[in-house]
């Protein structure tokens, strides 16, 4: 089995690859293989709503100048895909965004090829509008008809600077336990 985490922040290494990490390390303790694929620097484009994927269906999305392609062909061969964002004035991240716009088309536009895969959202957050980017990956992973594990409270983590998130006690349970519950349902699946 393997985890795919797209990691949507403009800082490697920052809390929301710590929070990642942390819902990795669970994975790994059950054996499950991970792989983080980090978007800082790689201008990924926006969606252009042209809808060529419905026409072609061929599992990528018309635009070829970025990485976005590679990230699609990663999730459609995962068991589970993470996609974990900053909060961005009560949002995603641009790059978190541009992979729900144009991965969420592609995916739809061929036959839901993510459909029954294991999703989930993984936020830092400074202090306040992370339900917000909660809610919208989510949103990708629901009309993609993909399953979601819960935990103890929304998969968020509070920090300001990167590291922070590793002192908030709560964020760290939360991540453990989605982690915990991700394995737990992947092994029900398999």
């Amino acid at each position: 089995m393997k985890v795919l985490a797209v990691n949507g922040s403009a800082r490697i290494e920052g809390n929301t690859t710590s929070l990642i990490k942390m819902v990795f390390e669970e994975l790994n303790n059950e054996g499950i293989e991970t792989e983080l694929v980090e978007l800082s620097g790689k201008n990924i484009r926006n969606c252009l709503a042209c809808y060529k994927c419905f026409e072609n269906k061929d599992r990528e999305c018309i635009i070829k100048s970025d990485m976005l392609n590679e990230v699609i062909e990663k999730m459609a061969a995962a068991d589970a895909i993470i996609l974990g964002s900053p909060t961005y004035f009560a949002n995603v991240s641009p790059e978190i965004k541009a992979v729900i716009d144009r991965a969420g088309l592609v995916g739809i536009a061929n036959d839901f090829l993510f459909a029954r895969k294991v999703g989930a959202a993984v936020v830092a957050v400074r202090r306040a509008g992370s339900v917000n980017v909660f809610d919208a990956i989510n949103k990708f992973f629901f009309i993609n008809q993909m399953i979601v594990p819960g935990s103890c409270y929304w998969n968020m983590g509070i920090g300001l600077q990167p590291g922070d998130v590793n002192n908030d006690e709560e964020g760290v349970r939360t991540m453990r336990i989605l982690g915990q519950n991700m394995a737990w349902l992947l092994d029900k699946l398999n």
